[in-house]
Parts: C-alpha cells; sequence; structure tokens
C-alpha cells in the first residue's frame, strides 16, 4: 500500500513538475494562455468527477460480492464476476488510468497532457499485467484464467461505459464508515 501511494505521489508531482519544465521549452505560448487554463482546468474536473465516479462504483461493487467472512479492509477473497466486472477484469483500474490525464488537464500543463500523462498511463499498463494479473492469478487460479479468456482487460463499447458510470445506490448496510473504507 506504501508503495503504491509513493508510486502515485511521484507520477503526479513528478507529471506536475516535470510538466512544468516541458512546457517553458515547449509550449511557452500555449502554456501562458489564460483560456487555455481555464478550459484545461473545466475539463480536468470533469475528468476527475468521472474518475471518482469509476472509484465509487467499482469500490461499492467490490464490496458487495468480493467478501465472504472476515477479510482485511480493501481486500477480496471472492472473484468478482458482477456488475460492470462481467464486462471488463479492470474497471477500477480503467477510472485510475484517467486520474493523471485529469491532473494534466486541471494544472493545464501541455507536456503534462500530450507526454508525461501518455507515459504514465503505459507504466500504469505495464503494471497491471506484470504485477496485479499475476497476482490475481496466484489468488484465484484456475477461475481467474478462464475469466481472463472470457473478460477483457477494459470494455469501452457504449454499454460497459454505461454499466461503469450508472449510478450504485448504497447498500442497506454501509454505514459512513463502510463508504470511506470503500473509497479507499
Amino acid at each position: 500500500m506504501i508503495l503504491r501511494l509513493s508510486l502515485w505521489t511521484i507520477m503526479l508531482f513528478g507529471g506536475i513538475v516535470g510538466g512544468y519544465y516541458l512546457d517553458n521549452i515547449l509550449f511557452v505560448d500555449i502554456h501562458s494562455n489564460m483560456l487555455f487554463h481555464i478550459i484545461g482546468f473545466i475539463a480536468g474536473i470533469f475528468v476527475l468527477l468521472i474518475v471518482m465516479r469509476i472509484s465509487k462504483n467499482t469500490g461499492r461493487t467490490l464490496a458487495k460480492y468480493g467478501r465472504k467472512g472476515k477479510v482485511e479492509r480493501m481486500e477480496t477473497n471472492v472473484l468478482v464476476k458482477e456488475g460492470i466486472y462481467k464486462y471488463m477484469r479492470h474497471p477500477m483500474h480503467l477510472g485510475l488510468l484517467l486520474f493523471p490525464v485529469s491532473i494534466a488537464f486541471i494544472v493545464a500543463s501541455p507536456s503534462f497532457i500530450l507526454i508525461i500523462s501518455p507515459v504514465e498511463i503505459l507504466f500504469m499498463l505495464i503494471m497491471i499485467k506484470l504485477v496485479e494479473e499475476p497476482k490475481a492469478v496466484r489468488k484465484f487460479g484456475d477461475e481467474y484464467l478462464e475469466y481472463i479468456k472470457q473478460t477483457p482487460m477494459f470494455c469501452l463499447k457504449p454499454e460497459c461505459l454505461k454499466e461503469l458510470l450508472k449510478d450504485i445506490p448504497k447498500s442497506k448496510d454501509e454505514t459512513p464508515e463502510k463508504a470511506i473504507d470503500i473509497l479507499r
């Protein structure tokens, strides 16, 4: 968990700092344009709201279907194939892939938007393939291998995106503390 938070911090702050550095070399005119900053900020907030909706929905789905018995917070012991997980294996990661993009737009850094966030997305995709997928195979075995055959890593079809972004209401037993745990 600490390693993941450290990587996110490095990616986001590194993207901001690296973006501003490159902007002063590559995009001086655009970077100093106030209209670009306003439009970028609005677009970034919109994308961030999408990221938050995806995180909330996938977290609630995992909490509802992914736990049997006493399981540590943020852990699952059941392979979830319900809800959005019947359309794609990594819906939460899809949302997280958009997180650096949202920050790049919020800070209105053309270099962060065009150069750094695509590199960060590629890095995250590699980490999903090399770390997350093997971890899931170790955890769920043949069931996950069959899930890989049946379900794509990501799905961008309209019905998948509709399922991903629909409002999932709180479960009856969801307390404010549980809701915070789900979002973590």
